[in-house]
Formats: structure tokens, sequence, C-alpha cells
């Protein structure tokens, strides 16, 4: 069975009022556009063909949830769970009601993601950077008081990352993050090397966070830069935070979030810092090269797979091996299931795909994300 999916972009503060306008070929919107949810998620399940939703079609069972994102100002910086941790933290507070504010956990899974860049830049902090080469980048920013006091930090024993993180978050080092922010600002307009887009980027952060702790745990992150169809995969415990830009995202059916700062909403830093992986390094690019018209991401995940099919005229066939999305992203997009039934797909739509269907074939002149489990978990 074939299905047209669509959704109403959800208006979170920091979405772009034109990049999904712009996506779609509409005029701009009057408030931000962050998100459109095609999935079965409770949350904001998408929209089918008649008026009912997918969850009524899925019973709740899609192990991923596809996205459009499209982020004007930077999103929270945060961290998800490993499957046993968001088990142990949907137990420990399973007294809790749902709608409690001091609830962590909205479920017991964890919650991987990918995000493939649609626009020509995509700008994010994803990992932490080592720590040495975060020193040098104090070294670049000069003295002051803030900046000298986070080297100190970083130059401890231990855990010095978590440590450091911990002390940032707890309301305990203000003054240090004051001068620390008026340091990346001053430097920011200057050349500073090697450092200076991660620090363009920081300062602009402050614009729009002034005073916020996450500033500075966002100068101890990586600053990557997406063209174009590169894409990057965020694991449980990984600190990231977008920055700006448009993309597809797809994750696994979760809505476990750790926050860790550039956000006016609830910060447990206990919890935060019990998830957080420290390990440094830079979190890969996966810049994969098209084999024909498909594009594959590999993840280390069975929870979903993400192909990008680009079609001019010749008809692909995919496998369909459970329910599949096909979300058109440029062009004129079309989706014939096994039956020979058609969908023609508008750009910022899916159509979906059973798993009784077996195999659907993507036509037409344009670009689409397929988005499929990846495997089932136990």
């Amino acid at each position: 069975m074939l299905l047209s999916l669509s959704n109403v972009p959800r208006d979170y503060a920091w979405g772009s009022q034109t990049l999904l306008a712009e996506l779609e070929g509409r005029a701009a919107a009057d408030a931000p556009e962050a998100e459109v949810w095609f999935g079965d998620h409770p949350g904001d399940p998408a929209d089918v063909e008649g008026g009912s939703t997918l969850d009524a079609i899925t019973g709740g069972s899609l192990p991923y949830l596809l996205k459009l994102l499209a982020a004007a100002s930077p999103l929270s910086i945060q961290v998800h769970p490993t499957v046993e941790q968001a088990r142990a933290g949907w137990e420990r507070e399973s007294d809790l009601a749902s709608d409690d504010p001091t609830r962590n956990y909205r479920d017991d899974n964890h919650k991987p993601e990918l995000i493939v860049a649609l626009s020509e830049r995509f700008e994010s902090l994803s990992g932490l950077r080592p720590v040495d080469d975060t020193l040098r980048l104090l070294v670049a920013l000069g003295p002051g008081i803030g900046v000298e006091a986070l080297a100190a930090r970083l130059r401890g024993e231990g855990d010095v990352l978590r440590d450091t993180i911990g002390w940032l978050l707890s309301g305990e080092a203000q003054t240090v993050v004051d001068g620390v922010i008026e340091s990346v600002r001053s430097m920011s307009a200057s050349e500073a090397g090697e450092w200076s887009p991660a620090l363009r980027a920081v300062a602009e952060i402050s614009r729009t966070y002034p005073g916020d702790p996450g500033v500075v745990v966002a100068l101890l992150m990586n600053h990557v830069v997406l063209q174009r169809g590169e894409a990057v995969f965020l694991r449980a415990g990984l600190l990231h935070a977008y920055i700006a830009g448009l993309g597809v995202e797809i994750m696994a059916a979760s809505d476990n979030v750790l926050r860790g700062g550039l956000t006016p909403k609830r910060i447990d830093v206990p919890e935060l810092l019990g998830i957080l992986d420290t390990t440094t390094g830079e979190v890969p690019v996966l810049r994969p090269d098209a084999v024909g018209a498909v594009t594959e991401y590999p993840v280390p995940v069975d929870d979903f797979a993400l192909r990008r099919i680009t079609v001019d005229g010749a008809d692909v066939d995919v496998e369909v091996d459970g329910p599949t999305m096909v979300l058109a992203t440029a062009g004129q997009v079309r989706v014939r299931g096994a039956d020979g039934e058609t969908r023609d797909v508008p750009i910022g739509t899916a159509a979906f795909a059973t798993a009784d269907e077996g195999r659907i074939t993507v036509g037409g002149a344009g670009e689409a994300f397929v988005a499929s489990p990846g495997g089932r978990r136990d």
C-alpha cells in the first residue's frame, strides 16, 4: 500500500522563515518553521491523505523518525542516551507524570541521529575537540581572566572535559563565562588562523545566547561545516548542536534529550554528565560516492537506513524491507508500488510504502531521500 504523507512545520524559535519555503517554492512564512516530522511519533504523527495520521496505520511501530530541519539560529547543545541508559532512566522516573517538568526520559529508547545537508552550507557543533587543541585555541584568544581560568581547568587531572563542563554549567563560573565570551567577541573579527571559523561561529552563538554558559561549552566542541549532500552521524553520548542550515534528519524513534546549554529549558547537569561521552576527536563527515543514482549513508545502528536517490528520467528500483518513506527534496518525483499504483510526491512531502510492497520504483526528475528500518532490535 502506498500513502501520501505531509505535516505542518513545528514553530520552534530557532527555525527559519525562509529555508523550508525556498525548498518548496513558496513565499516566506510569517513565523519560524523549524522541523517537519514524517513518522508515527505520538508527539506529532504525519498526516495521511484522507484525514488520518500515520500512527493509526502503523500502531506507533516505526523504529525511525524522518524530518526536514531548518535552523536559522543554534539549537540547544544536547546529548542522547544509549539504550541501556534510556531504559534505566525510564525506570527511575516511572513514578513521574509524563508532563512532569523534572522528567528527563520520555521513553526507553536511544536516539542516534544522521543529518544530511540540503543547504549549500550546514553548520554544526559535533563532538568534543581534543583538549590540547582547545588549549591552542585559547592561546590564540590571548590573555584574559576568563580564558586563563578555563585553560587552568583544562590542564587539570582526570576527566577534565567532564569536570570543566560540569563547572561551567553549575552556575559557579559565570565570571569566567562572561570573560571568555568577551574575549571570543573581541577576537572573532580578527584573524586567528585555523581557529577563525570556530571563533566566528561561537561569537555569533553568543549574540543569540548572551551570557549562556553553553557558549563556552561550544568552544570545547568541533566546529563542522557540511556541504550539500554531506552528512554526520551522531552516536549516543556525543555532545552536539546544529547551528544553521537546512537538512534531512533521521533518528531512532525517541524523544530523550539531555541539554547542555543554549536553551531556556531545564538542564539537569548531573544526568547530562552521567551519559556524556568525553572521548575526543573529529566526528567523521560522510562524503560517500554515489553509485549510479543512489548515495548510501552507512550508519552503525539497526533502527534506520537512509539513501539519497537522484532521478533524471530513468526509474530506480528500491527494495522495501520494512515500512519505507520517500521524501522529495527537489524536482518532480513519483513513486510506483509493486502493483503499479503511483503517487506524485511534491517537494517537502513523502510517500509511505507499507512493508508488504516488497519493491517500489522512484521516477521522474529530481531528488528524494529513502528512509527505512536498518533492522529491528529485540
